[in-house]
């Protein structure tokens, strides 16, 4: 009883939202006093805090006969209208539901109201009629609102078609109004204003949908000249009525494409998403597509570009053909400045491209990178790097074009945003790999510009090129003259500058040093953290202490910040630039110099790195680095020259490779479709009748034909699957049984559920309650339903998802017999909402993960307790538990070495990014140890991802 109750008062309906400031809340005292007053201004003020203290929960009983006495009379239109707002939220009925007496009192006023001279009363009076519910009330007013249907002013007639519909659209309204439809018909017939006209039109399809049918049918020819408010319902309309009748929808389709015409941007965006929902005809989605792109050029806001983006973005995955011919008008959309827009774009532009339209688009990007050069925009360096991954792209799926973009990029090498100068670099070394040709104008420029990179993470990449790619003997040479000229004069530092530095240090601790090391850990490529002592590389700030500016050499700025990663790889770059001297240098003097001048470069370093000058002593990684370097060269053997000249480019060619077949492996897994079952009817569309048919009406058949061929309308078709999401909320001896088929569609959750009456009896004012705890939130009251003996009743509840959280839904059935007067309570199973139904596993680069991973500030730390033995069959089991995807490349998994270290990531439906990171190890007695941490930006997910993982790793059966 007392749930039920409670659950009617939460129901009630609410027409009316006001901000409310709970400041200083006025008294039910003060309010009488104004509205007795003869001030009309403090009776309007009072009014509103009347208005305001009901919509916050205060009944206010007493002043219902000071409003009836003193504000009913007055004339004042404001006043008037706060008034129909106050008899709007006051309660009308008892806890029976039979309407208050004193209510008799209202109905008098608003007959008056509806005769009233002035216009304006009348239309607010006709408004608040149709928010009012109460038939008692509503039926004495019913001659007064007909009358109005006829009235002179346009604005009294659309407000009394809007009120004739709700008291049409009420439990009893049909027999209050029979011939409502007929009525309103004749006016549409005669109306004149589109406003009055729209309304019309619309209660006709609200409630007698063939007289509406039929007046479209009768007016096809006159429907692009009908105002856009009508157009939009006509559209609505077409919707509903092919939903429900697929076969009628050709003479329909006609009056989309004479919409597409039309003046208004709203009704053509319209026309363009229900022609693709009804039609799949190459030459309608051609027509929607161009719409599209229309609006796309012509519309100022972004909120409209990115929506409209969104639609070419879905077309371009069920229609792929008609938009690759539109490539270039999406691509017009990159000259607005808003870099959400420039992403979506690229996105959709990347996945059209062909043979025929690769040169005009890579043309075009190659202009817009140019332009980033001279603009003045803050985030030209973001738009830059973007252009560049997109050409990148390019470049990889066609290499032809390759050449005409590799040597403008390469201008951006020293470019001040580190991003993408990264970007060129990694597009420089993949296309060096996959296109021999260029192998020698890309060295030869890059060892031009090497002098102006000033990222050390840019520095490394071009130095590993030019330590794989220099081949003949001039290359070599000049590549050394270049590495010696950035490092600049030898040694690094003077022996008084130590003296000076380490008296400096002990008077004040690195007071001088413009360093400031980073101990932060850093995350690895496997997802391991390591201690960084790096200096920040965004930009070269050399010590005031040390010899050597930016004039001096990139490197030697770089060093003299105490990067010593960077060291070690120009150790290496020279160790394998002599040894590739040896193979082409006849003269053995050349080689010996090289080689002493290289061991040279090396021994300054050991030193720069051991002396006091920098805040930091080199690491001991770098050290062991260098050391190897110099060995190497005092004594070189065949084995370890062929490693060195050899199996580090194999390795990086066997990565490009792996990256090609993954990224065709899921090319291929997309292009499966799901196929037409054995018995499935198929029409030979040249067998059929063609009377009277146009060519788009032709082609929409062929395409249907088509579609129930390749089984594209049967899409779910795993009934297994269908049979998990049937869940028994009663048990079998309870009277009612009742089970539910839940259908998580993002943001909607839709509950099926049966309800089956197991008694010989009648079973009245059945009703579902249903609460929910999470952030789900139920959409519509729950209504009351009649049950006979042994019969059943599908009642369906929606409810709105708003976030990736594990969310319950839990409830009862409530219902009386004839023979008990009490209620009876049916308590139901609690329905869990798994998180899964929300994310779906998704694909970003390791950099993505990388910062993703040090942004977010939610993880949760899960430590493995699993009877699985094997790492990889653990790995695998995860996967298929959380609906993640794995990052970290198969190669990387392969081999036996009793640890493994993966990235997880996945998306939910919300635009929430879920990392997983799995680190596990196999112990001496053969089981798995180790941790699974999850980190997201929201703390729901991490939580339920977590408890998900916890309940289902432990494997096994």
């Amino acid at each position: 009883m007392l749930s039920f109750s409670y659950s009617q008062e939460m129901e009630k309906s609410c027409t009316l939202l006001i901000h409310f400031d709970k400041g200083t809340p006025a008294i039910a005292n003060e309010i009488k006093e104004a509205l007795e007053g003869n001030d009309v201004s403090a009776k309007v003020d009072a009014m509103k805090k009347a208005i305001m203290l009901l919509l916050n929960g205060e009944t206010l009983p007493q002043l219902f006969i000071t409003i009836v006495r003193y504000v009913l009379p007055s004339e004042d239109h404001t006043v008037q209208k706060l008034l129909l707002l106050y008899l709007e939220i006051i309660e009308k009925t008892d806890a029976k539901g039979r309407v208050l007496p004193e209510m008799i009192l209202i109905c008098q006023n608003l007959r008056n109201n509806l005769q009233h001279p002035n216009e304006y009363i009348r239309g607010v009076t006709l408004r608040f009629l149709c928010r009012l519910n109460e038939t008692e009330i509503i039926e004495p007013l019913i001659p007064s609102v007909l009358q109005n249907l006829e009235h002179r002013h346009p604005f009294i007639r659309r407000n009394a078609i809007l009120a004739v519909m709700s008291i049409y659209k009420l439990p009893q309204g049909d027999q209050l109004l029979v011939d409502a439809p007929d009525m309103i018909e004749k006016v549409l017939s005669t109306e004149q204003d589109p406003s009055a006209k729209r309304n019309a039109f619309l209660m006709l399809f609200t409630c007698a949908q063939e007289r509406a049918t039929n007046y479209l049918l009768t007016h096809v020819d006159r429907v692009s000249e009908w105002g856009e408010l009508l157009q939009m319902v006509v559209l609505e309309l077409i919707r509903k009525v092919c939903r429900t009748n697929r076969g009628e929808k050709a003479k329909y389709i006609k009056i989309i494409i004479a919409l597409l015409n039309s003046p208004s941007t709203a009704v053509i965006y319209e026309c363009a998403g229900t022609l693709v929902s009804l039609s799949s005809a190459p030459s309608a989605i051609k027509a929607a597509a161009n719409t599209y792109c229309q609006l796309l050029l012509s519309q100022s806001d972004n909120n409209v570009k990115l929506i409209v983006l969104d639609r070419l973005n879905e077309l371009k995955s069920s229609h792929r053909d008609v938009m690759v011919d539109l490539i270039m008008d999406v691509l017009r959309a990159l000259s607005s400045p808003n870099l959400d827009i420039q992403r979506k774009t690229l996105d959709i532009v990347l996945e059209l491209i062909t043979p025929r339209n690769i040169n005009e688009v890579v043309l075009l990007l190659k202009k817009e990178v140019v332009k980033t050069q001279t603009g003045e925009l803050e985030k030209n360096g973001e738009y830059r790097q973007m252009l560049i991954q997109a050409i990148h792209s390019c470049a990889i799926k066609f290499p032809e074009v390759a050449s005409t973009v590799v040597h403008l990029l390469m201008d951006f090498l020293g470019d001040s945003n580190v991003a993408s100068a990264i970007d060129v670099v990694v597009f420089v070394r993949e296309i060096i790999e996959t296109n021999p040709k260029l192998r020698v104008s890309i060295i030869t420029r890059l060892l031009d510009t090497f002098y102006q990179i000033r990222a050390a993470r840019v520095c490394s990449c071009a130095l590993w090129i030019i330590g794989e790619y220099c081949l003949s003997l001039s290359e070599v040479e000049s590549a050394i003259a270049t590495i010696k000229q950035c490092l600049g004069d030898l040694p690094f530092y003077s022996a008084s500058e130590e003296g000076e530095a380490t008296d400096a240090s002990k008077k004040t601790p690195q007071a001088s040093s413009v360093i400031i090391s980073s101990r932060r850990p850093a995350v690895l490529a496997d997802g391991t953290y390591a201690t960084q002592s790096a200096a920040s590389e965004t930009a070269v700030s050399p010590p005031t202490i040390v010899q050597g500016s930016l004039a001096s050499g990139n490197l030697r700025s770089l060093l003299l910040t105490g990067d010593f990663f960077l060291g070690a790889v120009v150790a290496c770059t020279l160790t394998k630039l002599v040894l590739r001297l040896e193979e082409v240098q006849p003269s053995k003097v050349e080689v010996n110099k090289a080689t002493t001048q290289t061991l040279l470069i090396l021994v300054s370093m050991l030193q720069l790195g051991q002396s006091h000058v920098l805040p930091h002593p080199i690491d001991n990684d770098s050290y062991d680095r260098i050391v190897l370097c110099m060995r190497l060269l005092c004594n070189t053997g065949d084995e370890i020259r062929k490693i060195w000249l050899q199996s580090c480019r194999q390795s990086f060619v066997k990565m490009l490779s792996e990256k090609q077949l993954r990224e065709t492996e899921e090319l291929k897994a997309k292009a499966q479709v799901s196929h037409a079952q054995p018995d499935d009817l198929i029409d030979f569309y040249h067998l059929k009748s063609r009377k009277g048919m146009s060519q788009l009406e032709l082609e929409d058949e062929v395409q249907d034909d088509l579609k129930r061929a390749t089984g594209e309308f049967v899409k779910d078709a795993d009934d297994a699957n269908k049979l998990n999401r049937i869940l028994q909320l009663t048990g079998f001896s309870d009277p009612v049984y009742a089970e539910a088929y839940v259908t998580v569609h993002h943001y909607d959750i839709v509950l099926d559920v049966t309800v089956i009456n197991r008694t010989k009896e009648t079973l009245q004012n059945l009703c579902l309650e249903l609460a929910t705890m999470g952030d789900l939130k139920l959409v519509e009251r729950p209504q009351n339903y009649t049950l006979a003996p042994e019969s059943s009743k599908q009642i369906k509840a929606n409810i709105k998802v708003s976030s990736t959280e594990t969310g319950v839904i839990f409830g009862n059935i409530v219902y009386e017999t004839s023979n008990v007067l009490e209620r009876t309570v049916v308590v139901l199973n609690d329905i869990h909402i798994d998180i899964m139904d929300y994310i779906s596993p998704a694909v970003c680069s390791d950099t993505a993960f990388r910062t993703m991973w040090a942004e977010f500030e939610w993880e949760n730390k899960v430590a493995v307790n699993t009877v699985i033995d094997d790492e990889k069959e653990f790995l695998n089991h995860i996967i298929k538990s959380i609906n993640m995807k794995c990052l970290t490349a198969p190669s990387a998994l392969e081999g036996e070495c009793g640890f493994l270290a993966a990235n997880l990531y996945a998306k939910s439906v919300f635009g929430e990014d879920a990392l997983v990171n799995l680190s596990i190890e196999k112990q001496a007695d053969g089981k798995l140890s180790g941790y699974i941490r999850i980190r997201s930006k929201t703390q729901g997910i991490a939580l339920s991802l977590g408890d998900k993982i916890t309940l289902k790793q432990k494997g096994g059966s």
